[in-house]
């Protein structure tokens, strides 16, 4: 469901229907703009011949800040979700199967619909299987994008498998070491945001 944030209603058997989520990173500016379009301040950003790492504040109700990791060979983001005190969710990455390019100093990833949720020595979780139909279905997506990720999410559930459910050890293989923040200070509910 790419950074809005894991479901509150998990159990609930109705489909999503809605437009392909789009973000644009800002690298130079330090801005994302997230699906919604808003303008979002980034504390972070680092750049490696593998991917994109971001970290940034969010004004959501269940976390505080956000850390992700845009892998374009993989057609994967990786991410942290820091939730607020109280909010119990047991997953150590969500990932979201995208599209992500980049020119210059700027990223942009298009999101795939289907989402993958890991926890180390878990199998993995695959969610929104149904969304991706749906969207194919409604010509929101085309028949190759759809095919690319179903394609790309047999890849990394297949990998993650092989290495015993856990995903940086899969990542490892293919040459991809991710670093996260060792310590992240929660922003406070309201943390800044405008539409461009």
């Amino acid at each position: 469901m790419s950074t809005s944030g894991p479901r509150a209603n998990e159990g609930d058997s109705t489909v999503d229907l809605h437009p392909v989520k789009q973000e644009t990173f800002d690298v130079r500016a330090l801005t994302n703009t997230d699906p919604k379009g808003y303008l979002r301040h980034v504390d972070t950003y680092t750049e490696t011949d593998f991917g994109l790492y971001m970290a940034r504040g969010a004004d959501h109700p269940r976390f505080g800040y956000l850390e992700s990791w845009l892998l374009p060979e993989l057609g994967l983001r990786a991410n942290i979700f820091h939730f607020r005190p109280g909010v119990d969710v047991d997953q150590e990455l969500y990932i979201d199967i995208a599209d992500i390019h980049h020119e210059g100093s700027t990223w942009t990833t298009r999101d795939l619909y289907v989402d993958l949720v890991a926890t180390t020595g878990t199998p993995i979780d695959v969610l929104d299987i149904d969304e991706l139909a749906a969207a194919t279905s409604a010509g929101l997506i085309t028949a190759s994008e759809s095919e690319r990720a179903i394609e790309r999410t047999l890849t990394a559930v297949e990998g993650i498998t092989r290495y015993g459910d856990d995903v940086h050890r899969w990542l490892r293989s293919c040459g991809i070491t991710l670093e996260w923040a060792e310590a992240v200070s929660l922003t406070p509910a309201g943390s800044s945001a405008t539409r461009p």
